[in-house]
């Protein structure tokens, strides 16, 4: 009885494209290891063995989770986490390091990078924080704790100068919006990555960035819109006087330092209208913008020289245009585009690519992956693959809506957004699109650690969802 009723609850299509893209993955790792020359099926050595390897294991997780209790999954998010962050910390001191990162256990044959488990722990510890009785994202205390649940082991992979994976992490704020964060923080977060790019790619556009802020953030607030403009407008006459002491002058200090005083008499008849006339509900957060956008704009140089490494920074520039390196940090780029773009409309054939046997296409099997399928498979297969994940997000979502336990319902956000972040960036990359930051395409790119992490990721929100209607919040 137990099993007739577990065949009916589990969601069949997600676990129908589960099992096409993990195998479709499999057959082009099969196809970037396939040497023509010597074509053995079975060779042990060989990486696409090995993700078979990894495959049948993975099915062992499935079964696992299945058969486990699902507040078993509520009750110990804590500890998951807990234990996480504790393997992050251990790998940090002690793990081996492999493309300058330093973010791998290596035991004989087998090698292990927890940064691909916290995925799933961290989207544990959120679903519990934001399901508990009485958290509310209006409550500052709140926004604080949900978001250093997210920041620690963020802040853990970016010491094991693992970008890539560190950057997943920020999609958590996609799931803080759908349980209540207000839209003016997620708006203010887009509006400042744009300025943050054209602070690297125009001189002196901090003044631009925070006057096209202000603006946007005035258009969208509506309460204290008259006060806001006032504000502005101050600061705008200081702006202006400031710059013409600057020119009459001859300072010799960078033109962004004369937003200094303009700042300061804004903050100021802020505050004083907050205190003054009693505007205590949107004045405070327009001020909280500013002075972030500030902070942001300014520091987007000195995280951009001092923080990333010289290969992030070459590669950031080629993306932006600003460099060109075609036989350096572009050129795994320039070869993924190059064997995609002679995939042609239906591709080369199975098994008949010549960038990928010939290796021209570096990590063409793990993070390259994608520019094998529009090789072999064409513009069809690549827009297939596509495809594929386009329904599995619509899917995720969806069974995350019908959920009835907040703690479900989050957690299914979660995995949605993370595998939106890993398959947009992960085929942006190989596009062009995208910075090359070394993140694998779920159930596509070779490796034990990010196919068993995905499916961990995945199975146990089925599996919250097979007992949708039993979960406590």
């Amino acid at each position: 009885m137990a099993n007739r009723n577990y065949n009916k609850s589990i969601d069949w299509i997600t676990v129908g494209l589960y099992s096409l893209l993990v195998i479709f993955g499999w057959l082009n790792i099969y196809a970037a290891n396939f040497n023509p020359e010597n074509p053995v099926f079975f060779d042990t050595s060989k990486e696409y063995f090995k993700q078979l390897v990894w495959i049948g294991f993975s099915l062992v997780f499935v079964g696992m989770i299945l058969i486990t209790d699902s507040k078993f999954y509520v009750e110990f998010a804590y500890i998951f986490y807990g234990i996480t962050i504790l393997l992050l910390i251990v790998v940090l001191l002690f793990g081996k390091e492999i493309n300058g990162a330093k973010s791998w256990f290596e035991i004989g044959p087998i090698r292990f990078q927890p940064a691909e488990l916290s995925k799933m722990a961290t989207n544990l510890a959120v679903a519990r924080a934001l399901s508990r009785y009485g958290f509310s994202f209006e409550k500052f205390s709140d926004i604080l704790k949900a978001g250093a649940v997210v920041l620690f082991p963020m802040l853990l992979i970016l010491l094991q100068n693992d970008t890539g994976s560190a950057l997943v992490y920020s999609v958590f704020i996609i799931v803080f919006y759908r349980e209540g964060l207000t839209g003016y923080i997620l708006t203010f977060g887009v509006i400042a990555a744009i300025v943050a790019t054209l602070t690297l790619m125009i001189p002196n556009a901090t003044i631009i960035g925070l006057i096209v802020i202000s603006v946007l953030v005035i258009l969208y607030i509506k309460g204290a819109r008259k006060e806001l403009m006032k504000a502005v407008i101050f600061g705008a006459i200081v702006l202006g006087l400031s710059y013409g002491a600057y020119a009459y002058f001859n300072f010799n200090i960078d033109l962004e330092y004369i937003l200094i005083p303009s700042v300061v008499v804004t903050s100021v008849y802020l505050i004083y209208t907050t205190i003054a006339k009693r505007i205590n509900k949107f004045v405070p957060t327009y001020l909280i913008i500013l002075w972030s956008a500030i902070i942001l704009t300014v520091s987007a140089d000195y995280f951009f020289e001092d923080i990333l490494s010289h290969y992030q920074r070459t590669r950031i520039n080629v993306l932006l245009g600003l460099e060109e390196d075609p036989l350096g940090a572009g050129y795994n780029v320039n070869q993924s585009k190059i064997a995609i773009g002679s995939g042609g409309l239906t591709g080369k054939g199975y098994l008949q690519g010549t960038q990928t046997k010939f290796d021209f296409v570096p990590e063409q099997s793990t993070d390259f992956i994608y520019c094998t399928v529009g090789e072999e498979w064409g513009f069809v297969g690549s827009t297939a693959v596509v495809l594929l994940f386009l329904g599995l997000l619509l899917r995720l979502i969806f069974l995350a809506e019908k959920q009835h336990s907040t703690f479900s319902r989050v957690y299914g956000y979660g995995v949605a957004a993370i595998f939106f972040f890993h398959f947009a960036i992960n085929i942006g990359m190989t596009i062009g699109l995208a910075p090359v930051i070394g993140i694998p395409l779920p159930f596509f790119s070779y490796g034990g650690s990010s196919l068993w992490g995905f499916t961990l990721l995945l199975f146990v929100f089925l599996k919250l969802d097979i007992n949708r209607n039993e979960l406590i919040r």
